[in-house]
């Protein structure tokens, strides 16, 4: 029988499940809103539906590389709560997620949920993956690397990095190189380096800091009377500490504090005969810039006895 628009609106008003969700149950049910209704509950795409509006700030992050086929990817999926981040199933559709992204190379989240994953596509095992673990679960962002990269978890999923590397396939093929990459994607983690390089700030960026660097001068008595030249030449000063804590190549290497990140990638790329060059890198931190929930274990356990 024809469904109508009106018909899958209905529904959709009733049960808040998409659209192409509702045609289909009202075709296979013939029509009869009871039965749909029933068959999308049976699915556990009614109570996925109901879960999506809350918060989802936990989860966790992870970065993986395939040296066979050069590509890397670094994925964050959330849930509600961390207790989520432990669980084998959640953790297996993260890491499953991130294979098909390096894959089938999708252009957003919202191509990668009508990848094929399984029997189904990504938004049907995350679908079914909610109703298991009845927490609300999205797949918040990603990052797709081709060529020789690393890849760094820590902490089981609170940060992940991935950098990608301009060498010969002969260098990125060394296990040197590999301890390398790793050395590099760690720094990131903890240094959390904004740009690769100087080259890398954005003009307007550097604009900016040279204003509130002027701002605070001309706040402090000590040198709000100094003369402009002296002070334009502190804010050159600034400059050049902002460039070094906040451009990886300038940083301090964590792990050598004599040396900093570019010397020990110039100091690596000696060793190993070639050239190296850190093109990019993505940071992912979990939950990161997200509304956390308000509430602790204690509150929750008592509002649900009230």
């Amino acid at each position: 029988m024809a469904i109508s628009a009106k018909d899958v609106m209905e529904l959709r008003k009733q049960t808040d499940c998409g659209m192409m969700e509702c045609k289909k149950a009202l075709t296979e049910a013939n029509g009869d809103f009871a039965k749909a209704v029933e068959l999308l509950r049976e699915r556990g795409l009614a109570t996925a539906a109901k879960k999506a509006g809350r918060i989802a700030a936990e989860g966790m992050v992870y970065a993986d590389y395939c040296p066979q086929c050069k590509v890397g990817v670094v994925i964050e999926v959330n849930a509600e709560t961390d207790f989520v981040a432990k669980n084998d199933k959640f953790v297996a559709f993260v890491k499953d997620a991130a294979k098909v992204i390096m894959e089938q190379n999708p252009a957003d989240v919202d191509a990668l949920m009508n990848c094929k994953m399984g029997e189904g596509t990504v938004d049907d095992g995350l679908k079914q993956l909610i109703l298991v673990i009845k927490e609300n679960i999205k797949v918040r962002r990603f990052v797709r690397y081709e060529g020789a990269c690393a890849a760094y978890v820590h902490g089981g999923g609170t940060h992940a990095v991935l950098v990608d590397f301009e060498t010969s396939d002969e260098i990125a093929a060394k296990p040197e190189f590999a301890a390398y990459g790793k050395d590099i994607a760690m720094q990131i983690a903890a240094a959390n380096p904004s740009y690769v390089d100087e080259a890398n700030v954005p003009a307007e960026v550097v604009a900016k800091e040279k204003e509130i660097m002027l701002a605070q001068m001309a706040g402090d008595p000590k040198t709000a009377n100094k003369p402009e030249a002296v002070k334009a030449k502190m804010v050159e000063g600034k400059i050049k500490k902002f460039f070094k804590e906040n451009c990886l190549v300038e940083q301090e290497f964590v792990k050598d504090g004599d040396l900093t990140v570019g010397q020990y990638t110039a100091k690596v790329a000696k060793e190993l005969g070639g050239d190296i060059k850190i093109v990019k890198f993505a940071r992912f931190q979990k939950g990161e810039g997200l509304e956390k929930r308000a509430d602790d274990f204690a509150s929750e356990v008592a509002s649900m006895v009230k």
